[in-house]
C-alpha cells in the first residue's frame, strides 16, 4: 500500500484538524478511503482513459488504491463510443473494464443519454430535416442494447439519463433535442430499454443543481413520476459540484432528505468543490455555460495558499460530516476527478484557469482536503453500517 502521508500539507492545518488525523493514521493502516468508508458508501473516482489504460501509471495506481468504483469521465458517453451512425468504438470503454476487474473496483457506466457530447447524426432525419419520434426512439433503444448490452454483468449501474432537468422556468424538463423530437416521455424509454438489455444493472437518473429548491421539488416530482409509471428506476444521483461557499450545508442536507424519502439508492456522482471566484449561477454546472475573464479571476496559478487549503479541508470535512449521516440511503460518492490537473473545472465555465478542487494536486500528493474527510463524525441513531457495496445490514 502506497504512503499517502505528506507531513508538508499537514502543516497547513490548525492543531484541531491535526490531532485526530494523525490519531488515525497512527494505527498502521494507512489512509486509505476505500478501506475508511467501506462500512459507510463506496467511494468512487472519475478517471480518464489514459489512467486506466497504462499511460498514466502512477494516477492508475492511487485510484485502484484508494477508491472502490470508477466512473469513465467521457470514454462511455454517446460521442465517444458510437460516433457515426454505422460505427461504435469500444476501445477506451473495454480498457474501463479490465481496470474495474483487476482492482476489484465497481464500474458504473455514464452516461446512455445526454443532450451533450452527442454527435450530430444522432438527431438528423432525412433531408437536412430533424428526426422523427419513431427514428429517435429506434436510434436510442439500439444504442441502449449495443451499449449496455455489450457490458452486461460488467457494469454494476449507469447512469441512464442526464440532467433533463431545466434550470429555469415553468417547465419541469430542460428543451433538450430528446424531449423536442421524442416528447416528455424519452426519460421513461430509456429507463425501460436499459433495463432490457440488463436486467441486473441499476439504473439511475443524474442531475447537477439539486440544492436548489425549484430544481430539486422538481426531480423530486420526476422520479415518483417514473415510479409511479412502473418505470425502473433505482437510484438517483446528486452530482454535486460545489463551491467553498454555495451551497449551504444546509441546503446539502435537505437534498440529501428529499432524494432520501424516493426509498431509491441515492448517490453523489460528481464531487468537486470550485476555490476559484464566480460572477453569477454558481449552482449552474450546464457544461455549454460560458463565462470571459481576466487575472482577478485565476488567482492561485502558483498554488493554492494556505489559507485556501484550510477552508476546502474544512469544506470537505462538513460535507463528509453530512453524508454520514446520511449513510443509510447514501450508496456511494464519486469525486470528479482524481487529480487537480485532470479537472474540468480548469476550463469551466472560464477557459484556461488553474483550478484546486480535488483531494490530490497536480503532482499527485494528497492536499489536506484529503486528510480531513478521514475526520469521520458519525450519526449514531440506528446504529446502521453498510457493507462495502453499499448495503445496510
Amino acid at each position: 500500500m502506497t504512503n499517502l502521508r505528506n507531513v508538508g500539507h499537514l502543516k497547513a492545518f490548525t492543531l484541531a484538524l491535526w490531532v485526530p488525523v494523525m490519531g488515525l493514521a497512527a494505527d498502521g493502516a494507512g489512509l486509505n478511503l476505500r478501506a475508511a468508508f467501506a462500512q459507510d458508501f463506496m467511494i468512487g473516482v472519475a478517471l480518464a482513459t489514459a489512467q486506466v489504460d497504462g499511460r498514466d501509471r502512477r494516477a492508475g495506481e492511487i485510484a485502484a488504491e484508494q477508491f472502490s468504483a470508477v466512473t469513465p469521465e467521457n470514454a462511455m458517453k454517446w460521442q465517444s463510443l458510437h460516433p457515426a451512425w454505422d460505427r461504435y468504438d469500444f476501445k477506451a470503454a473495454d480498457a474501463y473494464v479490465e481496470f474495474a476487474s483487476r482492482h476489484t473496483m465497481s464500474l458504473i457506466g455514464h452516461t446512455l443519454v445526454w443532450h451533450s457530447q452527442a454527435p450530430s447524426w444522432v438527431f438528423a432525419g432525412a433531408e437536412g430535416k430533424p428526426a422523427t419520434r419513431e427514428v429517435m426512439l429506434k436510434r436510442m433503444q439500439e444504442h441502449i442494447h449495443a451499449v449496455v448490452g455489450r457490458y452486461k454483468g460488467k457494469v454494476k449501474g449507469w447512469d441512464v439519463v442526464n440532467e433533463a432537468l431545466s434550470d429555469s422556468g415553468a417547465d419541469i424538463l430542460r428543451d433538450s433535442p430528446w424531449r423536442r423530437l421524442i416528447g416528455d416521455d424519452f426519460v421513461d424509454h430509456a429507463f425501460r430499454f436499459a433495463k432490457e438489455a440488463d436486467p441486473q444493472a441499476e439504473l439511475y437518473y443524474n442531475d447537477y443543481g439539486l440544492d436548489d429548491e425549484r430544481k430539486r421539488a422538481n426531480c423530486i416530482q420526476l422520479v415518483r413520476g417514473m415510479l409511479d409509471r412502473g418505470v425502473p428506476v433505482t437510484g438517483v444521483g446528486t452530482q454535486s459540484h460545489f463551491h467553498l461557499d454555495y451551497p449551504s450545508l444546509a441546503a446539502v442536507d435537505q437534498t440529501l432528505s428529499a432524494l432520501s424519502s424516493l426509498r431509491l439508492k441515492v448517490m453523489v456522482t460528481e464531487l468537486d468543490v470550485d476555490v476559484l471566484p464566480y460572477r453569477e449561477n454558481p449552482g449552474i454546472a450546464d457544461i455549454s455555460r460560458r463565462q470571459t475573464g481576466d487575472k482577478t479571476m485565476d488567482p492561485y496559478t502558483s498554488g493554492l495558499p494556505e489559507e485556501i487549503q484550510i477552508k476546502l479541508a474544512k469544506r470537505y470535512r462538513d460535507l463528509f460530516a453530512i453524508y454520514l449521516r446520511h449513510r443509510e440511503a447514501i450508496t456511494r460518492v464519486t469525486f470528479w476527478g482524481l487529480d487537480d490537473g485532470q479537472s474540468w473545472l480548469n476550463d469551466f465555465p472560464i477557459a484556461g484557469r488553474t483550478n484546486h478542487p480535488l483531494l490530490f494536486d497536480r503532482e499527485l500528493k494528497p492536499k489536506p482536503a484529503f486528510f480531513s474527510v478521514f475526520q469521520k463524525e458519525r450519526a449514531t441513531a440506528g446504529g446502521a453500517t453498510k457493507d462495502a457495496g453499499g448495503t445496510t445490514k
